[in-house]
Order: C-alpha cells, then sequence, then structure tokens
C-alpha cells in the first residue's frame, strides 16, 4: 500500500511538470508569433565608424551588440542609430570638433543604407517609410543625435541635421552644454544655466519647426520641465527608466513622468542595468570586475568607471572598448559560472520599470531601449540578438499582442507622427 502511494504521487508529480512545460512552450510559441508579427523598434544604439567601412560592417555578425545578424536573429526591426559627440569646452575650437564628429557619424550611417548594404537596411525619417521598408523585409535605421553640443552657436545647423536624418536630439549629455543643463550637475548641485540657456530655448522652438523630436534622456530636471513648457510638441525619452524604482539622475521622477503622461510623450525604459537596480548592478559589477582586473593586469589595462568612460574622447572611448570586449570575451565561462553566486540585473528588472512606467503613466506614453553599444545590455538581452526575451517576459506578465505593439515601437511612431504633424502646422502659419 505504500509503494501505491509512492506510485501515485510520483505520477501525480510528473503530470503536474508535463503541464508546467505545456503552457511554458504555449507562452512561448505566443511570445513568437507576437514577436515576429509587431514592429520592434530600439531606439538607442551607440555606434562606432570604424565598423561602417566596406570591409568591416554591419554585415558582418561583429564582436558588437547591434549589427544586422544580430537584429535578424533577435527579430529587431529598427535600429535608431545615435549621432554622439561627448562634451568638450564651450568654445570655437570645441564646437568645430564636436561638428565634424557629428557629421562623420552622418556619413557612417549613410554609407551602411546607401552604399554598404542598401538591400537589407533602409534609413527612415518618418513612420510610413518604417512601415514600409519593414514590409519590403529590410531593417530600418534611423537617426538620433546625443547631445546637442555639436550645434555650437549656429541654429542653422538644426536644420542641417535634420536634412541629413535626425529625428531627435538631446541639447545635453554627461556635462553641460551651451544649450543645457545636464543631469550630472545634481550631484554637486552646480548649474551653468539654472535649466535651458537662450540659444537652448530657440533649438527647441527649431526642432518644432522641423518636426524633430526633443529627447529629454540627459538633461536636467529644471531643463526637462522648461522644455515641457516651451515645446509645441510631445516630447521623449529615448533611454530612462523610473526613479522610484532606482534612484539615479539619468531616471524619471514621478514629476517628470507627469508630464509626458500630460503632454502625449512617450518614455523609452532603458536596459542599461545602474538605472534598473543599483544594488543588485553594484554587487554583481564588482564581482565580475574582480574576474575581469585579472585579466586587465596582464595587459596593463585599467578597467574604469562607466561615467569616466563616457566623458572621454570619442577615439579614447573607441580604444577602451575595444580592450574590454576582449576581456569580456576572454572570461566569458567564468563570469556565466559566477551568476549562480551572484544575480545580476536581468529581463526582469526591466519589465519592472516598463510595469511601474504603465501602472504611472499609462501603456501609450512606455516604450522601450537598449543603450547597445553604449553602456547597456543585461542578463537575458546582452545584445540585439536576444530581444524575443523582453517580449517572452511581456507575454509571462499578461500583456496583450496590442500592448506590446504600443511598447515595442507604435508609441514611439505615433509621437513621431504627432511631432511632425505640430511641424507642419508651424510651417503653414
Amino acid at each position: 500500500m505504500k509503494f501505491k502511494k509512492i506510485t501515485v504521487l510520483a505520477l501525480l508529480i510528473i503530470a503536474n511538470v508535463s503541464f508546467a512545460q505545456t503552457i511554458n512552450q504555449d507562452l512561448i510559441q505566443k511570445a513568437k508569433k507576437i514577436h515576429k508579427k509587431v514592429i520592434t523598434i530600439d531606439t538607442h544604439n551607440d555606434f562606432n565608424v570604424a565598423n561602417f567601412t566596406a570591409d568591416t560592417n554591419y554585415t558582418q555578425n561583429l564582436d558588437t551588440q547591434v549589427n544586422l545578424p544580430k537584429m535578424e536573429e533577435g527579430g529587431i526591426d529598427v535600429s535608431w542609430l545615435i549621432v554622439y559627440t561627448g562634451q568638450g569646452n564651450l568654445d570655437e575650437q570645441g564646437y568645430k570638433k564636436a561638428y565634424a564628429n557629428t557629421i562623420a557619424k552622418f556619413d557612417a550611417i549613410h554609407r551602411l543604407t546607401e552604399e554598404i548594404a542598401p538591400d537589407k537596411i533602409g534609413l527612415a525619417t518618418n513612420s510610413n517609410q518604417v512601415r514600409a521598408l519593414v514590409k519590403e523585409g529590410k531593417k530600418v535605421a534611423m537617426i538620433g543625435i546625443e547631445n546637442g553640443y555639436p550645434i555650437g552657436t549656429d541654429i542653422n545647423n538644426v536644420e542641417k541635421f535634420y536634412n541629413l536624418g535626425a529625428r531627435y536630439m538631446s541639447l545635453a549629455h554627461n556635462g553641460h552644454s551651451q544649450l543645457s543643463d545636464s543631469n550630472t550637475g545634481e550631484k554637486n548641485n552646480e548649474w551653468l544655466h539654472n535649466g535651458l540657456s537662450d540659444i537652448g530655448k530657440a533649438v527647441i522652438e527649431e526642432m518644432n519647426r522641423l518636426g524633430m523630436m526633443i529627447d529629454v534622456s540627459h538633461p536636467s530636471k529644471e531643463a526637462i520641465k522648461q522644455m515641457f513648457e516651451l515645446s509645441k510638441a510631445p516630447l521623449i525619452a529615448s533611454h530612462s527608466s523610473a526613479r522610484t524604482l532606482c534612484d539615479n539622475s539619468r531616471n524619471l521622477d514621478d514629476e517628470l513622468l507627469a508630464l509626458f503622461k500630460e503632454h502625449g510623450g512617450v518614455v523609452q525604459t532603458v536596459a542599461f542595468s545602474s538605472y534598473l537596480n543599483t544594488e543588485k548592478h553594484n554587487a554583481y559589477a564588482e564581482a565580475k570586475n574582480n574576474i575581469y582586473k585579472k585579466k586587465a593586469a596582464e595587459l596593463n589595462f585599467e578597467i574604469l568607471p562607466w561615467e569616466e568612460v563616457s566623458k572621454m574622447p570619442e577615439d579614447a572611448k573607441n580604444s577602451y572598448y575595444d580592450t574590454y570586449k576582449s576581456i569580456v570575451k576572454a572570461n566569458k565561462d567564468e563570469v556565466e559560472v559566477l551568476k549562480d553566486e551572484i544575480s545580476p540585473v536581468d529581463v526582469s528588472d526591466f519589465v519592472d520599470h516598463i510595469d511601474y512606467l504603465v501602472a504611472k503613466i499609462g501603456i501609450d506614453h512606455v516604450g522601450i531601449s537598449s543603450d547597445f553599444d553604449g553602456g547597456g545590455g543585461i542578463d537575458g538581452w546582452e545584445d540585439a540578438s536576444e530581444s524575443f526575451n523582453v517580449t517572452l517576459e511581456l507575454v509571462k506578465r499578461g500583456y496583450t499582442e496590442e500592448q506590446i505593439a504600443k511598447l515595442w515601437g507604435e508609441n514611439l511612431l505615433r509621437v513621431l507622427d504627432e511631432v511632425q504633424a505640430v511641424a507642419k502646422q508651424i510651417q503653414n502659419t
């Protein structure tokens, strides 16, 4: 009798495991159908111009988080390629150097879409072009500018950048620009403009006139509030998360989130581990860096804090990343074992922020971004090839196909449409 009870119990356990596996497979299949059907847009991907040449380019599966093979594997349709410029001196020489860097990055994107791989990826500047290219089976490049510093003091540069394809721009990065204070001023409560400068305010007006989305992911809180007051069109945060869940000056507090809801904008939740869960990030990063430091010492290379790296000149920054990536690759197996001991920030932590933002400001005002090749990446979404895992987590939490479509791209395209509609109204008056 005792034997029979154990047998029955074992059968029940096997049946429950089988049932759970069936449910799991059903969820996976459901998520795969949704992921394939919706337009997936990642609104913030950095890049190195050295990877946009005839010999080395995104048609190859390079050691980058984003490239065409990884986009194809992960089912990513649209990559916003970022024309990034680090903050330099606010003088004529600094502006000239920043402008040259910006033009080089625009040229690289056009080279990819017009010369290197026009049969695989096209440049889009509006939602209709996005949908047409996706329908053709092509990947889509869009252009965002991170840091308005290259504008210098010539507001005509805004239109030049627009004509080159830029459809969003932030007015500052890490460090105050001539246009706007940066969130970095919060550390010491040191500000240059107490928000926006006069030319920064004029740039907001010009962006509205042209139909370029205003990105608030790096400026100071006061500057962001002034942007909301001045702009006639909705704003975006191209890569920011919820400050209530993770107290980082790069994230948006509830007061700012309310303005996105009021003005119809969209917050593109970012998969940047230290902006999602600082405690988990720091614990895992410390253990991981101890592994990397051993290898770095052999190469006479110093592992630096991200904030310090982000302030480097472009060439130095790219050189740093090349060496750092080689160290990461060499220690991949050892780091994988580490995850069994210390939990890294993962897709679940990322979707926690999406959940919070949706609850706070509504499903119509939330989107998705990675900040790949610029410091972004979390366990489960370490590069574009793993993008399906985000959709799977959303399905597990009960999001519908319509809601997932909004999160992955429809909300962003709606805001782009609205910004361009406002521009037409301004131009016709």
